[in-house]
């Protein structure tokens, strides 16, 4: 089945009132998952591996689901042969969450930790505040994470690996999130790559390039 059908399947099988749904797609081909990310790219997608993970906002900014759908059909017409699935959905009001309320940065931090494969090692990730007042809190609550501002908007990127190299671990990830959590501090956070099992040999793990330079 296409990966346009297979999307067309998934959201009809949604619930009625969901607003957010949240999907992985693994590539048949990895050496097609490069490519594949890329073309998923204005969805904010993210991969590991053979995966690459995105979400869907039924309503207001993100991604629509008609985006998805052409971003989908741009695989589907490149012969990208991959299989969708839903990792996850959120409806407009649960007694878990009431309407209003939004997730906090461990829990949505603790949410994606969740979906990483089993032998997830490195990660690359974002943490983006919800006003310009939170930077300078923000930049010290964070300082363990060893954060680089983003120019132009107001989000901290910075390295977790789980068992050693670059990066802080994931549990003082999730510290710095309680940290920020405690201090009224709201945004959203986002893994935006993240390689599974690395094994380094005389160095202190993999680079990722943005921009032209190491981070």
């Amino acid at each position: 089945m296409s990966l346009v059908g297979q999307w067309t399947a998934i959201q009809s099988s949604l619930p009625e009132d969901w607003e957010v749904a949240r999907l992985r797609l693994t590539v048949a081909d990895r050496s097609q998952a490069g490519r594949a990310a890329a073309l998923l790219g204005p969805a904010n997608a993210g991969r590991y591996a053979s995966f690459v993970t995105f979400q869907i906002t039924r309503r207001g900014g993100g991604t629509s689901p008609e985006l998805a759908r052409r971003l989908l059909g741009r695989l589907d017409a490149e012969r990208i042969v991959a299989r969708l699935k839903l990792v996850g959905a959120d409806e407009a009001a649960t007694t878990a969450q009431p309407a209003g309320r939004h997730a906090t940065l461990t829990e949505q931090w603790d949410g994606l930790e969740a979906e990483l494969p089993d032998d997830w090692s490195d990660v690359y990730a974002e943490v983006e505040l919800a006003s310009s007042d939170y930077l300078e809190p923000g930049a010290l609550l964070l300082a363990p994470l060893n954060p680089s501002r983003v120019p132009g908007e107001i989000a901290f990127r910075f390295r977790v690996a789980r068992r050693f190299g670059y990066g802080a671990s994931g549990q003082m990830m999730r510290r710095c999130s309680e940290r920020l959590d405690e201090e009224g501090i709201r945004g959203s956070v986002r893994i935006l790559w993240a390689l599974s099992d690395t094994r380094p040999v005389y160095t202190q793990g993999p680079v990722w390039y943005v921009g032209g330079r190491a981070v």
